[in-house]
């Protein structure tokens, strides 16, 4: 079984930032990547620092994993499905990856992120991040003034809608499945002259790979737009591993985490990125990613100096 300080579940963007930073502080990190998530799927992000014209979420994982390779940070590809503490507090925990493979780490740094629930269409995934968006704060901007058709499922879809329409007038609800929207959203969405669908959808249409044209509907019909956001709800948060090791999580199974330190209610267990209470941001995520680090190191420090104390009373 192999032996590290820390241990990172997961290598997003939080991931990624908390092994640079952790990298630099020289400490032995393993970061056990499932290779796909959030990130893998947005071709491109458009609010980050230095990256005006956008750069997708692969790019980043691909130059962030070289940039913490340099710094001696290890990474292998497997999938950890089981985590339990060792013995007493301070002891390390065990965990077990997909592939049959044991690892075992002074310290973790949960990074597991959320999937977004959405049907399989054609074209879809393809226009994520260029043309198909997901976050209102992250890319309302990019609808501004734009025919924009809300691909979405009850609830979540109508607020989606309504939440943007001030950056156009042009804007139109599809209700895949048809789930129940509460009353005040339909009088809301009919107020802000929101165009209100419940037909399923079969299909996406791209000229090209990656620009959203409109949608093929079950029945047929086609609908044209030039931009569009998804909102279907019921997103995967993946904090089993949290909940394995008594980790305290919010009604909506997001892990609750320090403000300060990032740690979890688990002494030695930190939780950075979407996993936790989140804003959905991958700027956030970086910054929780270091955050985490700082903290992490700081136990790390001190757990070595409470070692190096007790073999020096043991010797005398």
């Amino acid at each position: 079984m192999e032996k590290v300080d820390i241990l990172i579940v997961g290598g997003g963007i939080a991931g990624l930032q908390a092994a640079i930073q952790l990298g630099r502080y020289e400490h032995k990190v393993l970061v056990v990547d499932a290779g796909y998530g959030r990130s893998t799927l947005c071709k491109s992000y458009h609010n980050i620092l230095g990256w005006p014209d956008g750069v997708s979420g692969e790019e980043l994982r691909r130059v962030g994993r070289l940039q913490a390779e340099r710094l001696g940070v290890a990474f292998v590809q497997d999938e950890i499905v089981q985590a339990v503490a060792k013995g007493r507090i301070g002891d390390g925990f065990e965990l077990w990856g997909k592939s049959g493979r044991g690892y075992e780490a002074r310290t973790l740094l949960l990074a597991t992120g959320l999937m977004d629930r959405m049907p399989e269409l054609p074209n879809l995934k393809e226009c994520l991040g260029l043309t198909v968006y997901v976050c209102p704060d992250c890319d309302g901007y990019e609808i501004k003034d734009r025919n924009t058709l809300v691909m979405g499922s009850g609830d979540a879809g109508a607020a989606m809608a309504i939440k943007l329409r001030h950056r156009t007038e042009q804007m139109t609800y599809v209700n895949h499945q048809n789930r129940a929207v509460k009353s005040e959203y339909l009088v809301e969405m009919k107020k802000k002259g929101i165009t209100y669908l419940t037909e399923d959808l079969a299909e996406i249409i791209a000229d090209s790979p990656g620009q959203f044209k409109g949608v093929v509907l079950r029945d047929g019909s086609r609908l044209e737009a030039e931009r569009g956001f998804i909102a279907f709800g019921g997103n995967e948060v993946k904090s089993d591993l949290a909940r394995q090791l008594g980790a305290e999580r919010m009604e909506n199974r997001h892990v609750m985490t320090d403000p300060r330190s990032k740690m979890t209610s688990v002494p030695f267990v930190w939780a950075a990125g979407d996993v936790g209470v989140h804003a959905e941001q991958v700027t956030i995520a970086m910054g929780e990613g270091s955050q985490a680090a700082i903290w992490i190191n700081k136990a790390l420090l001190r757990m070595n100096e409470e070692a190096s104390v007790h073999r020096v009373v043991i010797r005398s």
